[in-house]
């Protein structure tokens, strides 16, 4: 293991729509292994690709370069262009093929950019669709059937199209009783509980002791949840930095051998409890590969040194499964503004086809309560 190379353990953001000469200074520094975009990077399809085009250029290892696009308000493109419908209403609308099309668009979509994960699909099953934990509108199912079912659906046909994905969020989001954008919740269903509902979700797009390429279903990459499991993990450690819950039951007892990155090591659920070091150890010691940092982009120096601190084998561990993930990304198609509404046209005739022509023409609000938060 190359000291040198600890930074491809960091997944961060960027600060603005271009890349001013501090910022691309300190990436050739840390060489992180990925970059993930959000509202604050995109104005317009030509400035995107070129920001894309940038952050690739000063990597000297191909990196990730992901984002959240599932569909309604978590669409990070509609900036730019049109809202893909989201989980929910396609859900609602009852079709397996327009499910089936949302998938492939949206890798049609990201690959001209240069994108080469999408962080979905979001796996939590809606026990409630008015929960007010930052899932409303985004599960594919109110059973572990129909969530199957529909995330599948989507999930294989982006994957043929050339992206990876990410099932989110692990070990099983949606009965939080709080937004851990804010502050971290307890979620206290017994492992019976969860064997039944969350964790059977998740279990599905495991291929078993195979490789995540192996099965058209499986989910190449997994993020978890900043979330309290007391019965899963005894001593209060949120699912992210819980080597119980990553290590012993993800990879051991579910035997998933993919990208595990944390969510967003800057929301409140790990900000309000927990120092950059602490994050930092416990979140690679738990077994996650990637540490996300999607703000404090200033706070990529000290998070490379406290990642040089860890031991060898944490570290040896991490580096290999992110470049094992690596080898299978796809490159970026050229990029034309032509081929950009184009595309962006299938994304709108989608939501036409789903909502119906005048509920099309309504777009998703911003949640007020959120802002200036992105949720993720």
């Amino acid at each position: 293991m190359a000291r040198s190379q600890t930074g491809q353990l960091l997944l961060t953001g960027v600060p603005g729509p271009e890349l001013d000469a501090e910022s691309g200074a300190l990436y050739r520094e840390i060489q992180p292994g990925g970059f993930i975009l959000f509202g604050r990077n995109i104005k317009t399809p030509g400035q995107l690709r070129k920001l894309i085009d940038d952050l690739r250029g000063l990597s000297e290892i191909e990196p990730i370069i992901t984002i959240d696009q599932e569909g309604g308000r978590v669409s990070r493109l509609r900036l730019i262009g049109s809202e893909p419908p989201n989980a929910q209403q396609l859900r609602d609308r009852g079709s397996i093929e327009l499910i089936e099309r949302h998938g492939a668009i949206t890798a049609r979509l990201l690959r001209l950019f240069g994108f080469n994960l999408d962080l979905c699909p979001v796996l939590d099953i809606s026990f409630d669709d008015e929960a007010d934990n930052s899932l409303r509108g985004r599960c594919y199912g109110r059973d572990v059937a129909e969530t199957i079912r529909n995330a599948a659906a989507f999930n294989r046909t982006m994957r043929e199209g050339g992206i990876a994905s990410c099932g989110k969020h692990f070990p099983g989001y949606s009965r939080a009783p709080l937004d851990a954008h804010h502050e971290l919740p307890v979620i206290p269903l017994t492992r019976a509980a969860l064997d039944e509902h969350e964790l059977a979700v998740f279990r599905h797009f495991i291929p078993a002791g195979k490789h995540p390429g192996a099965e058209p279903e499986a989910i190449d990459s997994m993020m978890v949840a900043h979330a309290q499991y007391p019965h899963l993990e005894p001593d209060g450690l949120p699912g992210s930095l819980s080597r119980r819950i990553i290590t012993g039951l993800l990879r051991e007892e579910f035997g998933f051998t993919g990208l595990v990155m944390t969510d967003d090591l800057d929301m409140g659920a790990i900000l309000n409890h927990y120092s950059l070091e602490e994050t930092i150890r416990l979140a690679i010691g738990a077994g996650n590969d990637l540490a996300m940092i999607c703000h404090r982009v200033e706070a990529l120096p000290e998070a490379r040194k406290y990642l040089d601190r860890l031991p060898a084998a944490d570290l040896d561990r991490a580096l290999d499964s992110v470049a094992r993930f690596k080898e299978r990304l796809a490159p970026p198609e050229p990029f034309s503004e032509e081929e950009f509404r184009a595309r962006d046209a299938e994304v709108q005739q989608l939501r036409v086809e789903t909502l119906g022509p005048e509920l099309a023409s309504q777009r998703s609000p911003e949640d007020g309560k959120r802002s200036p938060v992105e949720i993720y």
